[in-house]
């Protein structure tokens, strides 16, 4: 199948995006925080055609055709983050009439690889050369997390669309989500990253993620703060009432860990990278509360087997681990943890 067989006409314009893992700060970005994501060489691809009054797309993944008016809401399916990027131009003031979109994904959904984002920015990128509109990659990734927060109702940080929308393979996303200054860095000389995916499911995440949204806001609104970034001082922290204090720790110390991580990475050192992310992922599973046993297991697993770091990636409550291998070591890596684990799926 392809566009010309499902909508009789050659597509007029296609993009592409990636999804990406998090190396360092996790649920900083909506604290205004600092993250360090990195594109993964595994992308979705949009093509798009014109249309008027309407939303149409084919997932190729999902083998489904869906259709719906521009002014429908969302309907918890693939279409919603279609039809909100549309709804989000329009709102920025872009004459977009509709479009057909046949959309093609090699990113796995459901593993915390930033499948929607790795989507809506490719879906931007196409409309963006279908009607010729004035947008730079920082516009697409604006635009892309409005979609996902404003009509598919997910309170997503920026992190994920930035990194698909302005990230290169190869090199870490540095950005401040405060600011929105971003650099690209070079992965350590040497290193592999490798994610590591048990297929678990995600475990109450979307709720379990604005609570800790919730948390977090109340941390900060305790501490006479605008956002947690503000917050240096870990004592600082200490004062707060049981579980805010703990949230707000995994935050403040996350985003000291973002920039002890860009310091290694301008030094390329491998090893202290990676004892920032088992910090992180401790604070993540303790802390933060956001792991699963299972989780827990395949990062001390794959310490075990040679990396120089692990951690979750995304969100957490499922999804998968994320780990920094010496290239030397990768084949032997690879090979212990399939022993331990026959189902895992290496990326």
């Amino acid at each position: 199948m392809g566009y010309q067989e499902v909508f009789g006409v050659l597509p007029e314009a296609s993009a592409k995006a990636p999804g990406r893992v998090n190396l360092l700060g996790e649920h900083t970005d909506y604290q205004e925080g600092y993250v360090l994501p990195t594109p993964l060489p595994y992308v979705t691809q949009v093509e798009a055609g014109r249309a008027e009054g309407k939303v149409e797309a084919y997932s190729e993944n999902l083998k489904e055709l869906r259709a719906r008016p521009l002014q429908s809401g969302p309907q918890g399916d693939f279409l919603d983050y279609l039809l909100g990027v549309v709804w989000a131009l329009r709102e920025a003031g872009h004459p977009v009439p509709g479009a057909r979109f046949y959309v093609k994904s090699q990113v796995p959904m459901g593993a915390g690889l930033s499948s929607s984002a790795a989507l809506e920015v490719a879906a931007l990128k196409a409309l963006r050369a279908l009607y010729r509109l004035p947008l730079s990659d920082l516009e697409v990734a604006l635009l892309a997390q409005k979609a996902e927060v404003a009509y598919v109702g997910v309170r997503c940080g920026l992190m994920d669309q930035m990194a698909a929308s302005l990230g290169e393979v190869g090199k870490a996303l540095f950005l401040d989500t405060k600011t929105l200054a971003y650099e690209n860095l070079p992965l350590p000389p040497g290193s592999r990253v490798v994610v590591l995916d048990l297929g678990l499911k995600r475990r109450l995440a979307e709720a379990g993620y604005n609570e800790r949204r919730r948390e977090a806001e109340e941390a900060a609104r305790r501490l006479g703060v605008a956002s947690l970034r503000q917050v240096q001082d870990l004592c600082l922290v200490e004062s707060l009432p049981s579980p805010l204090d703990k949230r707000a720790r995994h935050i403040v110390s996350e985003n000291l860990r973002v920039l002890r991580g860009v310091e290694a990475l301008r030094r390329g050192d491998a090893r202290a990278f990676g004892e920032l992310m088992v910090q992180s992922h401790r604070s993540l599973s303790r802390d933060y509360e956001v792991s699963l046993p299972e989780l827990d297991t395949l990062v001390e697993a794959a310490l075990q087997a040679g990396a120089y770091g692990a951690k979750l990636t995304g969100a957490g409550f499922g999804g998968a681990v994320v780990a920094l291998v010496p290239e030397t070591g990768l084949e032997g890596f690879r090979k212990a943890l399939l022993q331990r684990f026959p189902g895992l799926h290496l990326l």
